[in-house]
């Protein structure tokens, strides 16, 4: 079979699974990828450990050939240079045609530059754990790769869109940044909202109720509640009707101030059946639930076995399962199972021309049928490339990230126009309006397409086949066609028809099962965790199509599974089930090879993530504490005094401030992240330095201020921010007058019937006509 990235050589150089999984893209789409095994690379030692191998690094390594030599020798023959040393080769060094992406904890530039990190610390500085665990704390943290997967995601983002672009380039991307997108809606959605940023115990999340996990008959069961309709389907599915109709129970917000009684109350309920049961009916009603599997569970799902979403890696004598990469390009799969490293071919052919700094993506059209978080993310990314976004909606079903709100002054004060969250996600994009539904909308919708490269939809499944706007019929019009499709569970199998949101996502993967402390119930971590990772999976796949069809004239459909993004980030607990066959403890705040590890109390309500790495690290922070006389405990003696070592070490960070006891700490080159929430991103000085937050200026919104994207040339300014979002049908003139020459008597009479238009429309003031399925698999 075909492979999407074969022909393509790249050299992977340093340590870390940010650096790894990048490759790893590379490598499990058939590129050649010649990996410089570094002594220091802490995957050496990453658990799960086989034998005192890493199976967690076995699977990061998957069909790469590692060689020695070194980066002047290799460099000159290879198109790509992944580069993950703490110090990187100076500029002058590399040939002019190479792609070099520094991949490091928080760029090249700024105050944490030169920062001692690890995933989790570097994750507490991004936002990603304040409104996570307790209310009285500490925050919970996730542990494993979580961080350094969207890092290694960013960085292959941004050397693949470099490939298509062509020319030679110096890139970085951060770790920390990519991280940011996590805690985007808290951080856009705080400014307006401002009870969304809080920290309200395990499970709970706003702006929503109920949202979590229930322990059933048998098994546990992600619930998650937004709308209405899902709220009173929820009601009687359970028995509980009339707590439905409660007219103070309609909206989110107001079911979190009695979160505790209706907790309670659904508890009981679903204690009676199965959550296999619950989920059979919350399928039927079209409920965005799932079963939350434990390991063993979820490597036996038959929906994700016959999808090939695991794959077998094999370490000395055995062999064991992780996850296949999600990217499930249907004309060039990933590999699903890890073929033996060949030997170097012969030398590729290498793209002449030198460096340029021109956005990679500039001449690429890209028709973005999607909504809400994920779909939108992936297009932004694409767009802050350079790529021409043009968005879709219709003004009888704007995005809903726009805002959900019968009332009439929603409409008349154009409130949809002034929501932040959809500001964050579609600047760089162009925005028009079809009515899908109207054989006239559908038929320029498919002229449009045929003027462009790739589609992106987030539509259930069933909608766009109903429409007559599938691939099918699309790439008739467009026979390069790629199109990128984003259902839950993939197009195919039981639960097709399911329908997700982020949190969903999360609760189907199985995270919530590893995450916590092990007395509580398996823990939610984030209000829609599966959204950005599904958002970033989604342009990194988009871009292994392009980079398949400028090889060989082939377009494809690609059918990306939504929750097999989330199984990269759970791998170290699906590894040592299948290799160890279990998966350890949850161990809360703490990790399996280092201690002291966990998140302490400083004044002001604050709190710092701390990691010890090694035994040098904390004879360092035994001197800072003036306790000499733990210093020379190893790590066993660590790990056997843990209760009493955080007690101390918490006793030490209370009175300080989390600021100044991590800048205390990193002068002595111990890993320590304050726990950043998510609106006091906008003041980090960090982010300041590095210019991460782009003012920008919109109708309706005014000034407001806008997150880069994790990659940027090599020390140089963010990817600039040259358009605020859309208004609605801001482009319509543009595109379907200049692209596809309308005249303005035509669009006049378009906009008369409803085909396009500028201004929402409320349900009570639309037209009958067929109503297009606007329901969505992800929030």
């Amino acid at each position: 079979m075909a492979e999407a990235l074969s022909g393509i050589r790249v050299l992977e150089v340093g340590g870390g699974a940010a650096l790894a999984y990048a490759g790893k893209l590379f490598a499990d789409f058939g590129a050649e990828v010649l990996k410089l095994d570094a002594a220091d690379d802490p995957l050496h030692a990453a658990w799960p450990l086989v034998e005192g191998r890493s199976a967690l690094q076995a699977w990061l390594n998957t069909n790469k050939h590692v060689t020695g030599g070194s980066v002047t020798a290799l460099a000159p023959g290879c198109h790509v240079l992944l580069d993950g040393r703490a110090t990187a080769l100076a500029d002058e060094a590399l040939p002019p045609h190479l792609i070099a992406t520094r991949i490091s904890w928080f760029g090249a530039s700024g105050p944490y530059a030169g920062f001692a990190a690890t995933d989790v610390t570097c994750r507490a500085l991004a936002g990603v754990f304040a409104c996570t665990g307790p209310v009285e704390g500490p925050p919970a943290m996730l542990g494993g790769i979580a961080g350094e997967v969207l890092g290694g995601i960013a960085a292959f983002i941004a050397t693949a869109a470099s490939l298509w672009g062509g020319g030679g380039r110096r890139l970085e991307a951060s770790i920390h940044e990519a991280n940011i997108s996590i805690a985007e809606y808290q951080a856009a959605q705080a400014v307006t909202n401002p009870e969304v940023e809080q920290r309200l115990g395990i499970n709970r999340f706003a702006p929503t109720c109920p949202m979590g996990v229930y322990r059933c008959r048998e098994g546990w069961l992600g619930v998650t509640i937004v709308t209405p309709a899902q709220w009173r389907s929820y009601c009687e599915m359970v028995g509980l009707p009339e707590l439905g109709q409660d007219p103070d129970l309609i909206v989110g917000f107001d079911r979190m101030r009695q979160a505790d009684r209706l907790d309670a109350i659904f508890s009981a309920k679903l204690l009676e059946r199965t959550a296999e049961s619950w989920f059979e009916e919350a399928l039927a009603r079209r409920l965005p639930f799932a079963v939350v599997p434990e390991m063993a569970t979820l490597l036996a799902t038959p929906t994700h076995r016959a999808r090939h979403a695991f794959q077998r890696v094999r370490l000395g004598d055995g062999s064991f399962e992780g996850p296949t990469l999600p990217q499930r390009l249907t004309r060039t799969p990933p590999r699903h199972a890890a073929a033996p490293a060949a030997l170097p071919s012969a030398a590729p052919a290498l793209q002449d021309g030198a460096a340029t700094e021109a956005l990679p993506l500039k001449g690429l059209r890209v028709v973005d049928l999607s909504m809400g978080w994920a779909g939108p993310y992936c297009t932004r990314s694409l767009g802050d490339l350079g790529a021409e976004i043009i968005k879709v909606e219709a003004i009888q079903y704007p995005d809903w990230w726009r805002g959900v709100d019968p009332r009439p002054a929603f409409f008349t004060e154009r409130r949809y126009e002034q929501d932040v969250r959809f500001a964050f996600q579609n600047r760089n994009k162009r925005g028009i309006t079809l009515d899908l539904s109207r054989p006239e909308g559908a038929a320029l919708l498919q002229r449009l397409v045929a003027a462009s490269d790739a589609v992106v939809e987030n539509y259930a499944r069933e909608v766009l086949p109903k429409l007559g706007l599938d691939y099918t019929v699309l790439s008739r019009s467009r026979p390069d066609l790629v199109m990128l499709s984003m259902p839950a569970f993939g197009a195919e199998g039981p639960w097709r028809d399911a329908r997700a949101y982020g949190s969903t996502l999360e609760h189907a993967s199985g995270l919530p099962t590893v995450a916590g402390p092990a007395h509580a119930a398996p823990m939610t971590n984030q209000l829609a965790y599966g959204d950005p990772v599904g958002g970033l999976n989604a342009a990194a796949a988009l871009l292994t199509a392009l980079l398949h069809r400028k090889a060989t004239g082939e377009g494809q459909h690609i059918d990306l599974a939504q929750v097999e993004c989330m199984f990269p980030l759970v791998a170290p607990w699906m590894i040592a089930q299948s290799a160890l066959g279990d998966p350890g403890p949850r161990r809360g705040n703490r990790h399996p090879m280092l201690a002291p590890h966990g998140a302490f109390p400083c004044a002001a309500e604050g709190w710092l993530a701390i990691a010890v790495t090694d035994d040098a690290a904390w004879a360092r922070l035994c001197g800072l504490m003036g306790r000499a006389d733990l210093a020379a405990l190893a790590l066993d003696a660590r790990r056997a005094r843990e209760d009493e070592l955080e007690a101390i070490i918490a006793g030490w960070t209370r009175g300080q401030d989390a600021d100044a006891a991590m800048l205390a700490l990193q002068g002595q080159g111990i890993a320590a992240g304050v726990v950043r929430w998510p609106t006091g991103l906008r003041s980090d000085p960090h982010l300041a330095a590095r210019g991460f937050w782009q003012a920008a200026e919109r109708p309706f919104l005014g000034r407001h201020k806008l997150p880069s994207a994790p990659f940027r040339p090599l020390g140089g300014a963010p990817l600039p921010i040259t358009r605020a979002a859309p208004t609605l049908g801001q482009d319509n003139a543009a595109i379907l007058g200049g692209l596809l020459r309308l005249d303005a008597a035509r669009l006049a009479a378009l906009e008369a019937d409803g085909i396009i238009g500028t201004e929402a429309i409320p349900a009570a003031e639309r037209k009958p006509r067929s109503k297009p399925a606007q329901e969505r698999i992800s929030a």
